[in-house]
């Protein structure tokens, strides 16, 4: 093979390109260091985008959406989305026989989805023009783009894996800052705009001494939404993999982000953990996997309950609390109300939109403000009406049924791999049952679409269609041939006498 052949002219500009940026963001740099430091992000990124390490930046583009996008107030400029397009632009300039492209599964259903939600985000735009394209970039756009970058990125059962390595990673560092927050009362890499959020909560505190831990995430739900969604990966990775060194680490971002999501009291993050271990414990493929999980868990809760006992009693006060689980159902009453009242395109996008409209229809049971209704699938109604919560719904409803099939499809080995996957969006969906999960523009969205990308992506069955027949399976259909043959002849045998 030639040199010509393996270097494109995409390849050859970047090289010649990194020189020249790097010397201008030398220059910069001198008189101004903020500029710099996005010159030399843009060229490690661009470094990234060469090497074609398309897994570590999916994971990059979900920690800048979070630590910059939101965390930071930075969500104007759309940074992780643009990333993002990058991303998308260089795997089809970059597309090959190892690099394969496709377009994303249900475009038709997608390009409706993002049509319909152009009218409630110019009705949101009545109440706040940024606050409703921020929405609709956030929650609409950027989601169909991490969906199609997942169906891209997982080629095969090992990119797959590199995928969940890398988010199990990021996970577990954001599991780290939590802990350090909640056992030290320090808030590392604190910025002004943190602080004050963090201020104007009173620290998120549920009792005498006890507060919530948040993370980067703003608010405790999010940050246990986020913990409990990405559980479920390095559990997969866990029964998958075949080496002890890997299963250690996997095991300690496990322990690690169930720690960490004790320090967030969210009963709905435990709910949905919970019921996706019972879920997993079925899609795992093997029975002594099974097996070993339930010793696991029952392991796991007897530890919980002897060095933990003040957090678990603090989280089980906390389930019990009638007002809270009131509160959540009078918000679900004003949301359905306020779709009674706008069926087809809701009141718009945007916090504001729903924030104002609402309070007309608000029900004695929700006894403060709410700027959304605490369910993500009551939410899409209310904001964009009924026609885009049902695209909403079959969107997901074909997630799981494609991703079904890929795990049917896979051999039983990779099993655990896929339902990490599909189970940390069972448990994203099901904690969008008490939060604004799917729908929240500064949480895991980015996270949930990527992870439904690749769990239901095409490439996965042409990948395996074009493999040839495994040596056990040409065996056992050469055997087959040869007791059909060998069954013909004492046909024949018997018909000659």
């Amino acid at each position: 093979m030639k040199v010509a052949e393996l270097i494109s002219p995409s390849s050859i500009f970047l090289i010649l390109a990194l020189p020249a940026a790097l010397c201008l963001g030398v220059a910069i740099g001198i008189f101004n260091p903020i500029y710099a430091a996005i010159i030399a992000a843009t060229l490690v990124m661009a470094i990234i985008v060469l090497l074609r390490l398309d897994e570590l930046i999916v994971m990059l583009v979900i920690a800048v959406h979070i630590l910059v996008d939101s965390y930071l107030g930075l969500a104007v400029y759309q940074i992780a989305l643009l990333m993002a397009l990058v991303l998308l632009f260089a795997c089809y300039f970059g597309q090959s026989a190892n690099h394969p492209w496709t377009r994303p599964r249900w475009v038709w259903l997608w390009l409706l989805f993002l049509i319909l939600t152009i009218v409630p985000a110019m009705e949101g735009a009545a109440f706040s023009l940024t606050n409703s394209i921020g929405y609709y970039l956030e929650i609409i756009f950027s989601p169909f783009i991490m969906f199609w970058l997942g169906n891209i990125i997982a080629k095969d059962v090992s990119a797959v894996r590199r995928v969940f390595q890398w988010l199990s990673f990021l996970a577990a560092l954001f599991a780290i800052h939590t802990i350090i927050q909640a056992t030290t009362g320090k808030f590392l890499f604190e910025s002004a705009r943190g602080y004050a959020n963090l201020v104007q909560a009173s620290n998120f505190q549920i009792g005498e001494g006890v507060s919530r831990a948040s993370s980067f995430f703003g608010n405790p739900n999010g940050d246990g939404i986020f913990l409990a969604t990405c559980f479920f990966l390095p559990l997969g990775l866990f029964i998958e993999s075949e080496r002890l060194w890997a299963k250690l680490i996997y095991l300690l971002e496990m322990l690690s982000i169930l720690l960490a999501l004790m320090f967030t009291y969210s009963n709905g993050s435990w709910i949905a953990a919970l019921t996706g271990l019972l879920v997993f414990i079925f899609l795992v493929g093997r029975v002594h996997y099974s097996v070993l999980l339930l010793l696991l868990v029952t392991a796991l809760a007897v530890v919980a309950l002897t060095v933990f006992p003040s957090l678990v009693a603090v989280q089980l006060s906390r389930a019990r609390d009638q007002g809270n689980l009131s509160l959540h159902f009078g918000a679900w009453q004003t949301a359905m109300r306020v779709i009674a009242a706008y069926p087809l395109f809701g009141v718009g996008l945007g916090n504001q939109a729903y924030l104002s409209i609402a309070e007309h229809f608000r029900v004695p049971a929700q006894t403060k403000l709410l700027a959304e209704p605490d369910n993500s699938y009551l939410q899409w109604g209310a904001v964009a009406g009924i026609p885009v919560m049902l695209i909403f719904l079959v969107l997901l409803a074909l997630v799981f049924w494609f991703s079904w099939r890929n795990w049917l499809a896979i051999d039983t080995r990779y099993r655990p791999l896929f339902a990490g996957g599909i189970v940390a969006l069972l448990a994203l969906s099901i904690n969008s049952l008490t939060v604004d999960g799917w729908t929240s523009p500064i949480d895991v969205q980015y996270l949930g679409w990527l992870i439904a990308g690749v769990v239901a992506s095409p490439l996965i069955r042409r990948c395996l269609g074009s493999q040839s027949v495994p040596p056990v399976d040409g065996m056992a259909e050469t055997a087959h041939v040869q007791v059909g043959a060998s069954w013909m002849d004492k046909a024949k045998q018997g018909s000659q006498l």
